[in-house]
């Protein structure tokens, strides 16, 4: 058995539009898929609040969908959304791949679909966009993207190489040597320096500062700018760093800059790190967080910057899950 989703919108609140949707979404996802009416176990319905005069799944039982059950549920109110929308899961038997469709407008943000969405998170060391990301990706099957983690990578290279990391030319040179690249295993990002799994050793306060350095240099932003652009053209997918919407994808649909006060930051830095046993002082972990940002800030190429379209959200008094919620919410309110 498989899942089919689909979405349209109508026109007009009106019975004949209702039906009309209903009949051209129903029979366009039945050709698509090469089924029969016999082939049909279930079709559930959603519809939204302004749509009132007319049931979707009665539509359905009047277009000639007599042998499957329906079901159908009105969705919640969500200021900004799309406005006269009918969704639609179809469950059918059938051995063949699901071929969803979505007509007059409708859309997902499912990575399945044809349509690529991106969502750009930035922000300073600290603020929780990592974190966050990975919730949000979650939350809407999408990949999470970790850019910070590629210039640790580059980092980690110069430090195994003796490179002199503020040399440009001596870093382009190891650049030129090495081959930085992500995979995904079970849906978590591992990410690879000449073949061998790094993540873990790219985590330590050393590796963090280092890469604010090696990211300074445009040979470094380039090689790695042009591998994240060449993920997110393929792939649905939340992008976490401190240029992804200015920069990285200017034009991503959504974007979002989190921040919150230097102390803030610190204190959470501090207890990550002790969590992995790094063993820092608050006042160490502050001076360091200040230094990242004076850095990341204040460098020529592609400094951290907020998108002049990004949402700004300081995070400072904010649970991790309020945050995700929020960001879902504007997200929510775009489809």
């Amino acid at each position: 058995m498989k899942a089919i989703r689909g979405a349209t919108t109508v026109e007009k609140d009106r019975a004949e539009n209702i039906k009309e949707s209903v009949k051209d979404l129903l029979l366009t996802i039945k050709n698509e898929n090469g089924l029969t009416e016999e082939d049909v176990i279930c079709i559930m319905f959603s519809n939204t609040s302004d749509i009132r005069s007319f049931y979707p799944a009665k539509a359905a039982r009047e277009v000639g969908f007599f042998n499957c059950a329906l079901y159908s549920s009105l969705e919640p109110d969500i200021c900004g959304s799309l406005k006269k929308c009918i969704r639609v899961m179809v469950l059918a038997e059938t051995d063949n791949p699901p071929k969803h469709v979505y007509l007059n407008g409708a859309v997902n943000l499912r990575k399945d679909l044809s349509k690529i969405l991106n969502i750009a998170i930035d922000g300073p060391a600290g603020s929780g966009k990592s974190t966050i990301s990975k919730i949000i990706a979650q939350k809407l099957d999408m990949l999470y993207l970790d850019t910070g983690a590629m210039y640790r990578a580059v980092a980690l290279a110069c430090v195994r190489g003796n490179v002199d990391y503020n040399n440009s030319s001596a870093v382009k040179k190891q650049l030129d040597a090495i081959n930085v690249s992500v995979k995904y295993e079970n849906g978590t990002q591992k990410t690879l320096l000449n073949g061998e799994d790094v993540s873990d050793k790219i985590r330590t306060p050393d590796i963090s500062m280092l890469a604010s350095t090696v990211s300074a240099h445009e040979c470094v932003r380039l090689s790695m700018v042009n591998l994240q652009r060449e993920i997110a053209a393929n792939n649905s997918c939340v992008l976490d760093g401190r240029d992804i919407g200015s920069n990285v994808l200017p034009d991503a649909e959504f974007k979002f800059f989190l921040t919150a006060s230097a102390e803030v930051r610190a204190e959470r830095r501090k207890k990550e790190n002790d969590a992995k046993g790094i063993n820092q002082s608050i006042c160490e972990v502050l001076c360091e967080i200040k230094q990242r940002d004076e850095q990341d800030k204040t460098r020529k190429i592609a400094p951290l910057v907020k998108a002049a379209d990004a949402i700004e959200i300081d995070t400072s008094n904010m649970a991790i899950d309020e945050v995700a919620s929020f960001i879902l919410a504007k997200i929510q309110e775009k489809i």
